[in-house]
């Protein structure tokens, strides 16, 4: 059986307003909601698992009510950190399982599902996986601001989710005790000696963040 955890704990603070960004509506539609109905467009039979603060669930409830919002889902309280958010979400998994799980940001609603097909076939085959991106700035090194040079971009790429992996390789390595490196879930893996497989992403799959992500969202959204 496949797995999604769809991490939604964001505040909103850069985004502006009381309203946390997950739970604004780009065209008419809440972004967790768009980013929920992608998911199940790829798989009609894919376990989904919604973090949630426990503070924000009442509210996600009623915009279910609004929307008339009825995709199947199990939704599980957010924890301190995203590593714990995931843990959290890996917890409400068989122990015995065997499959694979996802783990995915819930303010990219714009992820294609050609991307979440190839994040998970490449995952039965490798056991972990994250869809990347090229770099197409000239990027610069500054560091401590002592030293500054540009470095080659080819010798980078942007990383995106879902990051796709084994569920019992991910369950076991979220059995260690949480540390500021753990940077996303293909850290965490890496941590204990496993290799990550890199896929090709998909430009719009863009982490709302700011005002002006909300406007280039307004243009990709259907």
């Amino acid at each position: 059986m496949d797995y999604i955890i769809i991490t939604a704990g964001g505040k909103g603070l850069r985004m502006g307003g009381d309203i946390p960004k997950q739970f604004m509506p780009v065209k008419g539609v809440p972004v967790l909601m768009r980013t929920i109905r992608r998911f199940r467009e790829y798989s009609p039979t894919l376990r989904i698992i919604l973090v949630l603060p426990k503070a924000q669930q009442q509210y996600w409830r009623e915009l279910c009510r609004e929307y008339a919002f009825n995709e199947e889902y199990t939704i599980v309280d957010g924890g301190e950190t995203r590593f714990h958010s995931v843990r959290n979400g890996l917890d409400t998994i068989p122990d015995t399982e065997e499959g694979v799980v996802g783990v995915h940001d819930g303010v990219r609603p714009f992820v294609a599902v050609d991307v979440i097909e190839r994040c998970y076939e490449t995952a039965r085959r490798t056991g972990a996986v994250i869809p990347v991106t090229p770099v197409v700035e000239t990027l610069r090194y500054v560091g401590d601001g002592k030293e500054q040079r540009n470095v080659l971009r080819s010798d980078y790429r942007l990383v995106q989710t879902p990051q796709a992996f084994d569920i019992q390789l991910l369950k076991k390595a979220n059995r260690q005790p949480y540390s500021e490196a753990f940077t996303d879930d293909a850290s965490i893996v890496e941590s204990i000696g496993a290799t990550v497989t890199m896929v090709d992403g998909n430009r719009e799959n863009i982490k709302l963040t700011t005002p002006f992500d909300m406007t280039v969202a307004m243009a990709l959204a259907e």
